[in-house]
């Protein structure tokens, strides 16, 4: 296939028999290889009070990676605004700019919490995420100088963070009317991913941010040596995924063979499926051809893609596989 930009955002998934800090070093190690095999960037993400995730802060894991990398671009995927003052994100990017120039991008969401009791540690409510538009508004204007407070953001002030949008809902539409690239999925929607993309390339503003619409799609990829192989990776997020929605949590990833040997209920079964389906898997051939056709079909400049599961050289292997096939 023709040469795409390939991204990664890695969510620090925890997995049976081990750690919350393994799964952060994971993620550091992660990172470094994918520097190696020549990703253009790889990004964090952020949530609260999940056992099956390790990312609680993504600024300061993105600092770890930064610090552990040279030069492969670094950021979230997102920080969830919503959860935050803008004075104090855009202090911590300024950081990071700081520290790592050139190489800090700044992915941003309007999540809240998983559950009620995450919202309420937060001391927020699902009714926050209706001010995405203003916070992020606000957020830009501390990078720009022009709060109306008098107060100056040090040292974000007068840096360039590159900002995007995580589009979920009416993300496309904040995304275009703010001028910022876009990250839309998921793979397993084509259709509305479609819609979202039009509707964001339709009603682009240009800004200083971003003069032309840019678009980033997201999901899950996965390449192996056979169908079979590639199948294996999706299974542990397929049930943890499959618990969440039939139990209210979300699990540390179990291994494969343990998946594959589990008694589920009807209702399990089902969300198991559906959890299986839509996505990018395959040999390099059969991945190709896919992931190709939705570049065209969507028009997209990046493809960030959003692997998790169980065996961590499996996982590496799928990247190494996927950065051969997508280089030229």
């Amino acid at each position: 296939m023709d040469p795409v930009r390939l991204s990664v955002l890695d969510r620090s998934r925890t997995r049976e028999g081990h750690t919350h800090p393994e799964a952060l070093r994971d993620t550091v190690r992660l990172a470094q290889e994918l520097e190696r095999l020549g990703y253009h960037r790889v990004w964090v993400s952020e949530h609260h009070g999940v056992p099956g995730v390790a990312g609680s802060a993504p600024t300061v894991l993105a600092a770890a990676v930064a610090g552990a990398t040279r030069t492969i671009r670094v950021g979230t995927g997102g920080v969830m605004l919503p959860n935050h003052r803008p004075l104090v994100v855009a202090e911590q990017f300024g950081v990071l700019e700081s520290l790592f120039p050139g190489r800090i991008d700044m992915g941003l969401g309007r999540s809240v919490g998983f559950t009620d009791g995450v919202r309420r540690a937060l001391g927020r409510d699902k009714g926050d995420a209706e001010d995405f538009e203003a916070q992020l508004a606000e957020l830009l204007g501390w990078f720009r100088g022009t709060s109306p407070t008098g107060v100056h953001a040090r040292p974000a002030e007068g840096l360039t963070v590159p900002p995007f949008v995580l589009a979920m809902g009416e993300g496309a539409g904040i995304a275009a009317r703010a001028g910022l690239p876009m990250v839309i999925g998921d793979l397993r929607n084509r259709e509305k991913m479609r819609r979202g993309i039009d509707h964001y390339r339709d009603r682009f503003r240009p800004s200083v941010w971003a003069r032309e619409p840019y678009v980033v799609v997201s999901g899950t990829i996965a390449v192996a040596g056979t169908p079979e192989e590639a199948r294996r990776l999706l299974l542990p997020e397929a049930w943890s995924m499959a618990r969440s929605r039939t139990r209210g949590t979300f699990p540390p990833l179990p291994p494969a063979e343990r998946v594959e040997a589990l008694t589920m209920t009807g209702k399990e079964r089902d969300f198991y499926e559906s959890g299986l389906a839509g996505h990018i898997a395959g040999t390099e051939e059969q991945v190709a051809h896919e992931l190709e056709t939705v570049v065209k079909e969507t028009g997209a400049q990046e493809v960030l893609v959003t692997t998790s599961t169980y065996d961590r050289e499996a996982l590496l292997d799928s990247y190494r596989r996927l950065a051969a096939i997508t280089s030229g």
